[in-house]
């Protein structure tokens, strides 16, 4: 049985208009008029136990008002939302205690005193003993590489370890659901490298569910198989993320290196020009034609070296949300 189910999905908030000037003002404060926002709308869904699934959209398309809902932290204006057996926005204790979320542009880690100070309340929160936080602060400490990190002050942690540290707090209670809002935010490349490892750690090792948002396409390719893209508050597509790429991506990427320079109308033949540059060249050509062109480019100019590659995912999705199409 899926462990999140949402069917319907719908929130909407209430927004004051207000009009320029003193008149406006006035009018405002005695006699306010309000437009109605659909942040998330008829969104549908299920995850089952265990899955890892990204959720992309632009800034503004509903991911961070979804995620609020499927945790209770905002009540849906409509539709039905369960997530391990629980109705969200009654926020009971048994709930609580099997997910969590972690916001990268938020802290929970009191900023002054040493993570492991903020990880012994987190364990008086949720009634473990100290024989259990000792041993699960271990093996988290573990997985993460945060040996001897923990007795610092949060301010003087890097923000890879802080986030770290972060991870760990949110997961001491070990949730078997886990929302995930920009976790590896504003992380440099072997930080993130770092977090996706042990997210993909505690995955296997806990069978924990992963609801992921990140715009670093690097940490959904890593992680998820299956992707949910939400546009404009409407679920646009729902399944394999190597699908969604073979739809949008029809063409691959071929970079040549020549031993001489050639023109561009003779490399049009073969396919797209997308840069010339002395000896260098870069096409697009579309999946159908790519043996074809390959074999007949071969045969009439001079080649040191072929690349075969597929767009950037950053581009695929990009051409996703400015189509803005329901799949």
């Amino acid at each position: 049985m899926a462990i999140i189910i949402a069917e319907h999905l719908t929130k909407v908030y209430p927004v004051a208009i207000k009009a320029p000037g003193l008149r406006g003002t006035l009018s405002h404060l005695f006699k306010r008029q309000y437009r109605q926002v659909e942040a998330v709308k008829d969104v549908s869904f299920e995850i089952q136990p265990g899955e890892m699934v990204g959720f992309l959209g632009p800034n503004g398309a509903g991911k961070t008002t979804t995620l609020k809902m499927l945790t209770g932290l905002i009540h849906p204006s409509s539709g039905t939302l369960q997530v391990a057996d629980a109705l969200p926005f009654r926020r009971e204790r048994a709930f609580l205690e099997k997910i969590t979320l972690v916001m990268g542009q938020k802290q929970q880690l009191l900023w002054d005193l040493p993570a492991l100070d903020s990880l012994r309340i987190n364990a008086a929160v949720y009634g473990i003993d100290d024989r259990e936080f000792q041993r699960r602060v271990g093996e988290l400490t573990d997985m993460l590489s945060l040996a001897d990190k923990l007795t610092q002050p949060v301010r003087k942690l890097s923000l890879g370890e802080r986030m770290k540290a972060e991870l760990l707090a949110a997961l001491l209670h070990q949730p078997k659901v886990l929302f995930l809002d920009e976790p590896t935010l504003g992380l440099d490349v072997n930080a993130q490298v770092s977090v996706r490892e042990f997210l993909h750690s505690y995955n296997q090792h806990f069978d924990a569910t992963i609801l992921l948002t990140s715009h670093y396409m690097a940490d959904i390719t890593a992680l998820c198989d299956r992707v949910l893209l939400i546009h404009q508050g409407q679920l646009i597509y729902d399944g394999a993320l190597d699908a969604l790429l073979d739809r949008f991506a029809p063409y691959r990427q071929v970079q040549l290196e020549l031993e001489r320079p050639v023109l561009a109308a003779d490399l049009a033949r073969y396919g797209e020009v997308k840069s010339l540059v002395g000896r260098e060249v870069h096409l697009i050509i579309h999946r159908e034609e790519l043996t074809r062109s390959i074999s007949a480019l071969l045969s009439a100019l001079p080649v040191l070296d072929l690349t075969i590659t597929d767009p950037p995912i950053e581009e695929i999705i990009g051409r996703v949300f400015s189509d803005g199409v329901v799949l």
